[in-house]
C-alpha cells in the first residue's frame, strides 16, 4: 500500500517552483510512490484532544508554469498520515507554536512528523547554536542594553539580529564607530522587551554565507555559498545574495560532525547549518532551503535523501512494533 505524506506549508500557489525546496521534497516523495496531501496552517486544529485537519490531495509537477493540481478537501485525523512534513516558513510566532501543538498530538496518534514538533519549539534557529559554542564566533543573546553595548565595546564590529526572523530581515552591522548602536538596540529589543542575538562580525562573509544541508545527522557533500551584493553584509538569497556551490571543507565537516548527532537525537531530520568562515552562525530547523540549487549544480537528489531517511525511520518503527 502506498504511504501517505501530509505537507504543511505556505500557500503552494505563491511559491517559486524553480527554487522551492518544499516542492523538491514533494516531487521526490511522489516519485517514490507516496500519496501527497496539502495543508496550510488554517487547516490544523485539535478537537477533544485529537489532532484534526482539512487535507487536499495534491499532484506536483516539475514545471514552472503548472506545478500542482489540488483535489477536494476532506476532514480527517491528522495522525492517520504515515508522515507529515512541517514546512511553514518563519516567523516563529505564537501561530507557529500552536501548529506544533497540533502536530505533537498527531505524533502521539502515530504519524512521523519531520521535523519533530517539540524540537522545533526547543531549537530556536538563532539560540540553538549556543549548544555548540565550540563551533561559533563570540555571541551574546540578551535584551539588556548595557550587556549589548559591552559586547560591542569588546569586539568593535558586530552583527545584531532578531531571534524570530528569516531571509536576512532585521539584520544590522554596527561598526567600530558605534554609529546608531543605541537606536538599533532600542529597535531590535523593543526598548528592552525582547532578546536579540549579537555576534562578532565575521569578515569572511565576503566569500559567502554557506548553507550546509544535513539529512538525518549527515551533511550533504556540497554547500551553497550565498555571496552578498556589493555593500551588503547579508548573503541570504532573499536579500539579493548570489548562490555558489562548493564542496564542504574539513572545517565544515567538523562542524557538521559536532552538530549532527544532536540533530538526529532530537528528530531533526532535515536541517540547514549556516557557516561563515570557520564559524557556525545559525541552525535552520523550520524550513531549510537551497536544495534545488544544489541539486541542479551538483547532480544531487537531496529531496530523495530526505524521503529515504523518513522511510528508514518508518521501517525501524515497524520493526520495533
Amino acid at each position: 500500500m502506498n504511504r501517505t505524506l501530509a505537507v504543511v506549508m505556505d500557500p503552494i500557489s505563491t511559491i517559486k517552483p524553480y527554487k522551492d525546496t518544499t516542492l523538491a521534497l514533494m516531487l521526490a516523495a511522489q516519485k517514490r510512490g507516496w500519496r501527497l496531501h496539502y495543508l496550510e496552517m488554517a487547516d490544523l486544529w485539535i478537537r477533544d484532544g485529537a489532532a484534526m485537519c482539512r487535507a487536499r490531495p495534491v499532484e506536483v509537477f516539475d514545471d514552472t508554469k503548472h506545478w500542482f493540481d489540488l483535489g477536494e478537501a476532506t476532514e480527517r485525523r491528522l495522525g492517520t498520515f504515515d508522515a507529515i512534513l512541517m514546512r511553514k516558513d518563519p516567523p516563529f510566532d505564537l501561530e507557529f507554536v500552536a501548529a506544533t501543538y497540533v502536530l505533537e498530538r498527531a505524533e502521539q496518534d502515530g504519524a512521523l512528523v519531520v521535523n519533530r514538533p517539540r524540537s522545533l519549539r526547543d531549537a530556536n534557529e538563532k539560540v540553538f547554536i549556543s549548544w555548540f559554542a565550540q563551533c561559533c564566533a563570540p555571541t551574546v543573546i540578551a535584551r539588556d542594553a548595557a550587556t549589548l553595548r559591552a559586547f560591542h565595546a569588546e569586539h568593535g564590529d558586530i552583527i545584531c539580529k532578531p531571534l524570530d526572523g528569516m531571509g536576512g530581515a532585521g539584520i544590522f552591522r554596527i561598526g567600530r564607530d558605534g554609529l546608531n548602536l543605541g537606536a538599533i538596540i532600542e529597535t531590535l529589543t523593543d526598548n528592552g522587551r525582547r532578546h536579540i542575538m549579537a555576534q562578532r562580525y565575521i569578515p569572511e562573509i565576503v566569500h559567502g554565507d554557506k548553507r550546509i544541508l544535513v539529512v538525518d545527522g549527515e551533511p550533504v557533500p556540497y554547500a551553497l555559498a550565498r555571496i552578498p551584493q556589493p555593500g551588503e553584509t547579508r548573503g541570504n538569497l532573499a536579500a539579493g545574495g548570489r548562490g555558489e556551490p562548493r564542496p564542504l571543507s574539513a572545517r565544515d565537516r567538523w562542524i557538521a560532525a559536532q552538530v549532527g548527532p544532536k540533530l538526529r537525537e532530537m528528530g531533526l531530520l532535515f536541517v540547514g547549518l549556516d557557516v561563515i568562515g570557520d564559524s557556525l552562525t545559525e541552525i535552520n530547523v523550520t524550513s531549510p532551503t537551497c536544495a534545488r540549487e544544489l541539486d541542479a549544480a551538483c547532480g544531487l537528489d537531496i529531496g530523495g535523501e530526505v524521503i529515504a531517511a523518513i522511510e528508514r525511520r518508518l521501517a525501524a518503527r515497524a520493526r520495533s512494533a
